[in-house]
């Protein structure tokens, strides 16, 4: 099982339309794309002391890293297109590949 990790520190002022539409428009579309078995949406708990706005882990689980793989090439793009064009300059991100052992 691969496990793929979207870290996001979202600013306060948009935080609640934020967290909105990922629940409501952008982890179902994820969804949709049939790649993914399953998703859990995290609040992390420790983050820096002059770390501001709010940290979430979006883990969506995949059973193979070749699904990964097709969802990245065939899905991601417009999917982070609309998240950008949405929250531009409000958040910060990175990915990361998670293999379950």
């Amino acid at each position: 099982m691969i496990i793929y990790n979207v870290t996001v520190n979202i600013e306060n002022d948009v935080h609640d339309d934020w967290f909105n539409y990922m629940k409501t428009t952008h982890i179902p579309e994820v969804m949709q794309t049939g790649f993914f078995l399953d998703h859990k949406i995290c609040k992390v708990l420790s983050t820096q002391e002059d770390e501001t706005g709010h940290t979430y882990a979006i883990q969506y689980t995949c059973a193979k890293m070749e699904d990964l793989e097709e969802y990245q090439a065939k899905h991601a793009p417009e999917l982070q297109k609309d998240h950008m064009s949405r929250f531009e300059g409000k958040f910060v991100s990175f990915r990361t590949l998670l293999e379950v052992v």
